[in-house]
Parts: C-alpha cells; structure tokens; sequence
C-alpha cells in the first residue's frame, strides 16, 4: 500500500455516508428477521471482505465475531470452508450465496449458485443474505478507496 494520502469519501459526502448506513441497518434488521445466527452474519462479512482484500472491514468483523463467540479455528479456515466439516448446511449455503454476488463479474450469480442457496435457505434468508452481501461490497469499495488506516494496535 502506498502512503499517498486519498480524499476520504464518507466525509467529502457525509449525505451519501449516511444513506449507506441506512441501508446497513436495514440489511442488518433484514438478517436478524430472517432468523440468521449474528454469528453467521458476521462471517458473511469476513469472507466478503476477504474476497475484496479490505483489511478494515476484516479486522474489524473478525474483532466482531470473536467477541459474540465465534470459534477462531472457523475464522481460520473460512477461506477453504468447502473444503471443511465446520459449517452447517445454512451456512454453507449462505457462504456460497456471498461468495456469488460478490463475485458477479465473474459470471453472474448462475443458476446452480442461486438454486443451491434455495435448497437450504428460504426466500426471505436469501434476500437477507444478499442485501447484507451488496452492503458489505459496498463498504469495502469505501474503504479500500479511501485507504482506511489499518496498524497494529
């Protein structure tokens, strides 16, 4: 990472800032509605940050997460995790699901991508697990662009 100083965007426009926030909480409530475990969640956004390389957004979640009680050895492999027995089919699912929209240039969201989902999660966990995805994407493009400041502490 360079040290050339960035403009950092959530303050040069607070009101778009604040319309993301917004939209967090609603992504947040959409989750908590849909009957996803916090835990879960979390490790939602861990991966999708992981995928976009935002080392905010990971300390952050990864801070996050260990302090509502998520295991580290799952934090760990959280990058392999279909190559693990440590999530359950809902998670799974739902990593499958982030890990597709977050990659959309990839090749879109397939249909073997979405039916998998649907065959684990229901309408409303789908929906949940997406908004919190395009959310989560959108925070890492914020802080990635903005160089948020990540040092040892």
């Amino acid at each position: 990472m360079s040290d050339n100083a960035r403009s950092n965007i959530g303050k040069q426009h607070p009101a778009a800032y604040k319309a993301l926030m917004a939209l967090n909480a609603c992504a947040e409530e959409a989750t908590t509605a849909a009957g996803l475990d916090p835990l879960l969640v979390e490790l939602i956004k861990i991966r999708t940050s992981q995928i976009n390389g935002c080392a905010f957004c990971l300390r952050m979640h990864t801070r996050d997460a260990l302090k509502k009680g998520e295991n580290p050895d799952r934090i760990a492999v959280l990058p392999g995790w279909e190559e693990t027995g440590y999530f359950t089919e809902t998670e799974r699912a739902a990593l499958r699901l982030a890990e597709a929209v977050t990659r959309v240039a990839d090749g879109h969201v397939s249909d073997a991508e979405y039916g998998a989902a649907a065959g684990t999660l229901s309408d409303e966990q789908i929906s949940a697990v997406t908004w919190l995805t395009i959310v989560m994407n959108a925070w890492n493009r914020v802080a990635i662009t903005s160089r948020y400041p990540v040092s040892a502490d």
